[in-house]
């Protein structure tokens, strides 16, 4: 047994234990490396097993916490995106008696979503991957708060600037608005060739093109008044 300072015998119990994690901590941990697992090999791709392994804990924990895998996605991935698009709603709301001209308004919103759909592409092509592949796994996303809120809030400001004249449902019209955002930013590489334009007039292209669409609703709903 070897002699600890002052003559005193060291023993195993002598070592520094490792703190426990509580369950808190452990939950975190899993939710973590989930969301990692599911970025990088997708819905399909991911293993409880290689979700345990990144957290440092066992399938048996993961499943103490979480009934399947289905569920663990949802948690690891829904969870969060919903969470930012909640607070990306929250914070691009338009003030009653804004009078900013659409235009202004449209462009600065459509660049604040760009670089939302940029910041969490990841998170955004798991989803798009598993809906296509395990749609099981994610529906109903339409059931999303935050992505319900953003929705509602578009055509709200919409329906107040077209009236009953609009041509086409702004409830329609945003949904197809925050795709054209979405689907350019996501397969960027399969539309754009490299050297055809740069980011920042691809973006511009796609601002451009979404305001043109609301603004033309607009015109139309003026023009039969």
């Amino acid at each position: 047994m070897a002699k600890a300072q002052g003559g005193k015998s060291a023993t195993l119990t002598d070592q520094p234990r490792r703190k426990r994690r509580s369950s808190e901590e452990v939950a975190d941990r899993i939710l973590d490396a989930a969301a990692e697992e599911f970025e990088t090999a997708g819905y399909s791709g991911a293993t409880t097993a290689a979700i345990a392994r990144r957290a440092e804990v066992t399938e048996a924990q993961i499943f103490r916490f979480y009934g399947s895998k289905q569920e663990l996605f949802r948690a690891a991935i829904f969870k969060p995106l919903n969470r930012h698009l909640v607070a990306f709603h929250e914070a691009n709301q338009v003030p009653l008696g804004d009078n900013t001209t659409m235009r202004e308004m449209a462009r600065r919103y459509i660049g604040e979503l760009q670089d939302f759909v940029e910041q969490h592409s990841r998170m955004f092509m798991s989803l798009i991957v598993a809906s296509a592949y395990s749609p099981e796994a994610t529906n109903p996303v339409s059931d999303m708060e935050g992505l319900r809120a953003y929705f509602e809030q578009g055509a709200s400001v919409m329906t107040s600037r077209v009236g009953e004249g609009a041509s086409v449902d702004p409830q329609l019209m945003v949904r197809v608005s925050f795709v054209a955002v979405l689907a350019s930013l996501m397969f960027k590489d399969w539309l754009f060739p490299a050297g055809m334009a740069k980011d920042g007039d691809i973006r511009e292209a796609i601002a451009d093109f979404v305001i043109d669409g609301i603004m033309a609703n607009e015109r139309r709903a003026k023009a039969s008044d």
